[in-house]
């Protein structure tokens, strides 16, 4: 056990005396180009959601009738802001990590309270959805990084799904899609209220929802992936069919999706490799969406988890992004916390750390797709979708420039340097493809 402390200790210490700070907000010297922050200061809120009629999942009885009550949902909120003459950017976090006996602080730019920037309003909306189990900071670095390019971005902590408040899977595969649209709801009337902050501020018309792991799987619903209707009565589904509501089987099912929901950023979402989605499943999916995973994740899969639901969404736009050789944490959770290293207590490290993979590195790659995603499917921006159109293995591109300029023999991932392609694959599937 001591051995693997050091072993992960060593790793993290080695990556820069910022990161032993908890920064969320590292750009590494070989981060790709739209990895760096953009020109807005960042504000950031806590806010509370209620859903006064959820179905509790957790005391509806096998047999019996079913249970409601009032759903919390805690969101942490970033925005463009306008800092006052006596604001400097920058503040804290602090949050439950994976192992809850260990609080970390994180250190970032983003001011609390401040004011926000309306001179280019209304922003596209931006929700982010965590795994089983998360909290509304796990992806935080990406929640930063989106505010200060114009992005109001909505971070949700799902109740009974975080480290605090873990409660039986089945709270999880029921309720995740609903969050996610009940925030966007809820947002998207709080744009419309002058006594809210966020009146004015946000486009819910334009929404982009990141999931990661069950976070993902509720998106793919979510983005028109009904549950297999064999899921519905399967043994870890939750009782009485409730599972049904979400299915393609249910008549009603397409008719809750919410059209808002422009493009979605699937991070390694979980379920294809346990059956809950057929190939006529995801064939229901038409929102363009960018996927993004480890091809060694042993929790989602990869041949049989997210690249099979990447090759069966036939009937959307998508994009695979693939990092060779990681595994589950490809991309989405912030770099290990300084205070767990410090425990002598490896318990929950290895949620927060990949064994080939730099987490802030991945994280920056992660930066800079969804920006060049979201610019592109969001706000239509010029120029970003060059960022997309690349050789599929970066192994495979030319790296061609002389005097800052590039040759015609020039094949490199647009945004890297050379060599930094390394590792990855980006690959584009057009709809009937």
């Amino acid at each position: 056990m001591h051995k693997i402390y050091l072993s992960i200790a060593c790793l993290f210490i080695s990556v820069t005396l910022a990161a032993q700070d908890n920064r969320i907000d590292i750009v590494r010297p070989d981060a790709p180009e739209l990895a760096s922050f953009g020109a807005y200061d960042i504000g950031v809120r806590t806010l509370e959601f209620v859903d006064q009629d959820r179905v509790d999942v957790l005391n509806t009885a096998r047999g019996g009738e079913t249970a409601y009550y009032a759903r919390s949902l805690v969101v942490e909120i970033w925005y463009p802001a306008q800092l006052g003459a006596e604001q400097t950017a920058g503040g804290q976090y602090q949050t439950t990590t994976r192992n809850p006996a260990i609080t970390a602080t994180l250190n970032g730019k983003a001011v609390r309270d401040a004011e926000p920037n309306i001179s280019d309003a209304r922003y596209p909306l931006v929700i982010l959805s965590h795994g089983y189990p998360g909290n509304r900071y796990l992806m935080s670095p990406l929640g930063e990084n989106l505010a200060s390019k114009g992005y109001v971005v909505a971070s949700i902590d799902h109740s009974e799904s975080t480290y605090e408040d873990q409660q039986a899977f089945p709270s999880t595969l029921y309720n995740r899609p609903l969050d996610q649209r009940f925030v966007l709801d809820t947002l998207a009337n709080l744009a419309e209220d002058s006594s809210s902050f966020l009146n004015g501020l946000l486009d819910a018309n334009s929404t982009g929802i990141v999931g990661y792991s069950m976070g993902g799987y509720g998106l793919v619903n979510n983005l028109g992936g009904g549950y297999s209707d064999e899921v519905v009565s399967s043994i870890m589904a939750p009782v009485n069919g409730l599972l049904k509501e979400h299915a393609t089987g249910n008549p009603e099912y397409r008719d809750m999706l919410d059209p808002r929901i422009k493009a979605g950023f699937a991070v390694a979402p979980w379920g294809m490799n346990t059956g809950f989605w057929r190939a006529e499943d995801l064939a229901g999916i038409n929102v363009p969406t960018f996927y993004l995973a480890g091809d060694a994740d042993t929790t989602a899969g990869y041949e049989e988890g997210t690249r099979a639901i990447f090759e069966n969404a036939v009937n959307s736009d998508r994009y695979l992004l693939t990092f060779k050789n990681a595994g589950h944490s490809a991309g989405a959770p912030y770099p290990l916390p300084v205070e767990i290293i410090n425990s002598g207590d490896p318990t929950g490290a290895g949620h927060y750390t990949d064994p080939v993979w730099d987490t802030v590195r991945m994280n920056n790659i992660m930066d800079h797709f969804a920006t060049a995603y979201f610019d592109h499917m969001l706000k239509n921006k010029e120029g970003r979708i060059s960022y997309l159109q690349l050789v599929p293995d970066g192994a495979d591109g030319v790296y061609s420039v002389k005097n800052g300029q590039p040759n015609d023999d020039h094949t490199y991932w647009k945004g890297f340097g050379p060599g930094e392609a390394v590792g990855l694959k980006l690959e584009h599937l057009s709809p009937g493809q």
